[in-house]
């Protein structure tokens, strides 16, 4: 969408990596703590939800005052003094993003799947509609009806564009939760704000350190790689991991159902071990949509429309494992926010952070952005580490390491193949059809080994003996 020469998608890239750590400052836990006090028993849900959203609409409110009062030093810190409007877009943006979230949580702990995946849709579908008509659509049809279109469209506006679409579909998606704003006149209780408080704050800074293990690399190379074309590498990096974000958003769609799962069945006998299993099947199936992605590669590059973009393709399973190791990490989270040790969290997350943060420093201007990379593979594998082998000696689980440690061995194994038959001289079409194979391999394992179609509702009667 954007020309690789020009560096626009670099920066894109780096603005919406300070959207995301912005925005986990301005939630500061409350989606966690939202959960842990409205699943506690001596606590009223309505009370909690509505204290909750106050608070953050208050911090939120006070962010984006104070950028429009800042606006102009803000905007020449970050680089941007020409355009201080992608600056309050940006802040405007991540503020009803905050408040959203908590509304988001309440959908969740209320089990209204629908509406919230409605909503999340909503926003996707009508923000690339809108992406394609202001940078495919209206382009074209400017150049040859410039006086027309250019009522409506400013060809200088540039990348401005996609914040401005952002913020609109943003807004548009909060006038959907009409019913549950209702929930803020329910009142606010003070003593529960300050226990949330002294929950929520070692999340918040666990919440920073891991979003800047996603994020610090894109908001540090412009500062870092010191070349001339640093948003062109960051452009290449930043859409590349657009591909890789596939498993991103299969990490965040389990988190979104697991987490009042977790918080919701504490309490029973056998939680541990359905802890354990949902660690199982997690890796399970990202390991399945890491092969779907490298066997398919070839066919899923041209999501990124321009083909210069395709060199920075190299980064893409490297990513992915840093995303799989950070779903890893989450599910080991649970621990120490069910025993409310959420501190551990911090130094966790910190140190996780600390080793991301001196990766890049050594290595960026050295290699460019593959150091982005795998400084994520190096701060979330540490972060996973840690968490794992501190937990077992506070809230000890068995987790089937054995069964874990024979998916990921087959997984690496399958991926090699994939790699060299990407490597060979096959057609696309051949290069495809043994890749398919690869992968129903992989699924004929699982099938075998712990989803046995007998099993299944409906197909199953036809795989049963008798």
């Amino acid at each position: 969408m954007f020309p690789a020469v020009s560096g626009g998608y670099g920066v894109v890239t780096n603005l919406y990596a300070y959207t995301a750590l912005l925005l986990v400052i301005l939630t500061y836990g409350m989606e966690t703590t939202f959960f842990r006090y409205a699943n506690k028993s001596e606590e009223d849900p309505k009370m909690v939800f509505s204290t909750t959203l106050r608070m953050v609409f208050c911090t939120s409110v006070v962010f984006v005052l104070a950028i429009f009062l800042f606006l102009g030093p803000i905007s020449k810190w970050m680089g941007y003094q020409e355009h201080p409007e992608y600056i309050w877009t940006m802040a405007v943006i991540v503020a009803l993003d905050a408040f959203q979230a908590i509304l988001f949580s309440y959908l969740r702990y209320q089990k209204r799947p629908w509406k919230f995946a409605a909503l999340k849709l909503l926003f996707i579908g009508l923000n690339i509609s809108l992406n394609l008509v202001f940078f495919l659509l209206l382009p074209k049809l400017y150049a040859s009806h410039p006086e027309t279109i250019g009522k409506i469209y400013n060809p200088e506006m540039g990348v401005g564009y996609v914040f401005y679409i952002n913020l609109f579909c943003t807004a548009f998606v909060t006038f959907f939760f009409a019913k549950e704003l209702k929930g803020m006149g329910y009142g606010f209780d003070r003593d529960l704000m300050k226990r949330m408080l002294s929950y929520s704050w070692p999340i918040l800074v666990l919440g920073i350190a891991g979003i800047l293990n996603q994020t610090a690399d894109k908001i540090l190379f412009p500062k870092i790689y010191h070349a001339e074309d640093a948003n062109v590498q960051l452009g290449l990096y930043g859409a590349a991991t657009k591909i890789a974000m596939i498993m991103a958003m299969i990490t965040q769609a389990f988190r979104y159902a697991y987490e009042p799962f977790v918080f919701g069945n504490a309490k029973e006998k056998d939680s541990k071990q359905m802890y354990a299993s949902g660690m199982k099947y997690f890796i399970i199936f990202t390991l399945l949509a890491f092969l779907a992605v490298m066997g398919y590669l070839d066919v899923l590059k041209y999501l990124l429309r321009n083909r210069d973009y395709w060199e920075g393709l190299k980064v893409v399973p490297i990513v992915m494992c840093a995303e799989i190791m950070m779903g890893v990490y989450f599910n080991l989270s649970f621990w120490y926010k069910l025993i409310d040790k959420t501190i551990w969290g911090a130094v966790f997350s910190g140190a996780g952070c600390a080793v991301l943060l001196a990766v890049n420093f050594i290595f960026v201007p050295k290699i460019s952005y593959m150091a982005c990379a795998w400084a994520g593979v190096a701060g979330y594998g540490t972060a996973m580490l840690l968490s794992y082998f501190v937990g077992q000696k506070f809230y000890k689980i068995d987790y089937p390491l054995k069964d874990i440690g024979l998916y990921t061995l087959l997984a690496a194994i399958l991926y090699v193949g994939i790699f060299f038959v990407g490597k060979s001289s096959l057609p696309l079409w051949a290069r495809l059809a043994v890749n398919t194979v690869i992968i129903l391999l992989y699924m004929a394992y699982i099938v075998k080994k712990d989803l046995p179609l007998a099993g299944l509702p409906v197909i199953g009667k036809y795989f049963r003996k008798g």
